[in-house]
């Protein structure tokens, strides 16, 4: 039995024939007499009988129908629920990032929803290789990820929104030979020692393509995934690493010159599943994401 057929019951009880129901539940009188028989086969007494012309309820059907009452309340106040859940603006939401998108967003995000009556979010870090990210849109309401450029699409299990097309830069020490340089090309930087990250996470990609793309092997000197931990180490001599341009913090004895000749970029996206977005606060936090980015790149500008 499901919660129609139990309605049409308990109608039939007050209305006293099946033309009637028909009526008020804008249906055809066939449509609701076939409800009721799958209704009976689920019940092992009977719960209709004839009374001439009209259908009436026994009395199996009539406990039957005053417990249908019982389920409809209790299903209105589960909605009721449900929708303040959804619709409440202060609800909680949870946000996980790889590192340097959380140092990035995170700030300006707790910022923008400091107010009494803004959502509270929780905050988690995730450093992941990048198939690995829209598992986990299961744990978390809203996930930042990154891809390059060429890098396959996130699977269609997810909606992706994208906050950032980020450029890839190589940093350098300030008083290195190639910082004179306004742009660096595969060949300028083949022969040089390099910090990278461990292999399946994005940028590995970008470090490959210039190897491809000078037709030398590079020597990847150090792996290291946190970009500020390779920002000292390009700083004490340590080789050349790509950084990002906006969500990386500038180190003062850096300096980064774009590179010319490979696809050196990543998006930084929100991914999640299109059902979490049915809640208010969920929507307000992306839509706060959206202005962080915007804040992000325009303080490079």
């Amino acid at each position: 039995m499901d919660e129609r057929q139990l309605r049409i019951l308990r109608e039939l009880g007050e209305l006293g024939s099946v033309t009637a129901v028909a009526e008020a539940l804008l249906v055809t009188p066939s449509a609701i007499s076939q409800q009721l028989r799958l209704l009976q086969r689920s019940v092992k007494v009977p719960l209709t009988e004839r009374d001439g012309r009209r259908l009436v309820l026994t009395d199996a059907g009539q406990a039957l129908a005053d417990a249908a009452i019982e389920v409809e309340t209790a299903l209105a106040r589960a909605r009721h629920t449900v929708e303040e859940f959804v619709d409440r603006p202060d609800g909680e939401v949870s946000v996980a990032a790889f590192h340097s998108a959380g140092a990035a967003f995170f700030p300006l995000l707790l910022r923008a929803l400091a107010a009494p009556g803004a959502p509270v979010v929780g905050l988690a870090d995730e450093d992941v290789a990048q198939e690995d990210f829209p598992r986990l849109t299961r744990v978390y309401d809203l996930v930042l990820a990154h891809r390059l450029d060429h890098a396959p699409p996130w699977p269609r299990t997810v909606t992706v929104t994208t906050l950032l097309h980020e450029p890839l830069d190589v940093a350098m020490p300030a008083g290195h030979p190639l910082a004179a340089k306004r742009r660096v090309t595969p060949s300028d930087v083949a022969d040089e020692p390099w910090i990278t990250v461990h292999d399946g996470f994005p940028v590995m990609a970008t470090i490959e393509a210039i190897a491809a793309a000078s037709g030398r092997r590079l020597h990847l000197a150090h792996r290291i995934n946190e970009f500020a931990v390779a920002a000292e180490v390009v700083a004490a001599g340590g080789g050349l690493a790509l950084m990002p341009r906006w969500t990386t913090r500038r180190h003062p004895a850096l300096v980064l010159r774009p590179l010319s000749g490979v696809q050196a970029s990543r998006c930084i996206d929100a991914l999640y599943r299109p059902e979490r977005t049915a809640r208010r606060a969920v929507r307000t936090v992306l839509a706060e994401l959206k202005s962080a980015a915007r804040s992000i790149q325009g303080a490079d500008d």
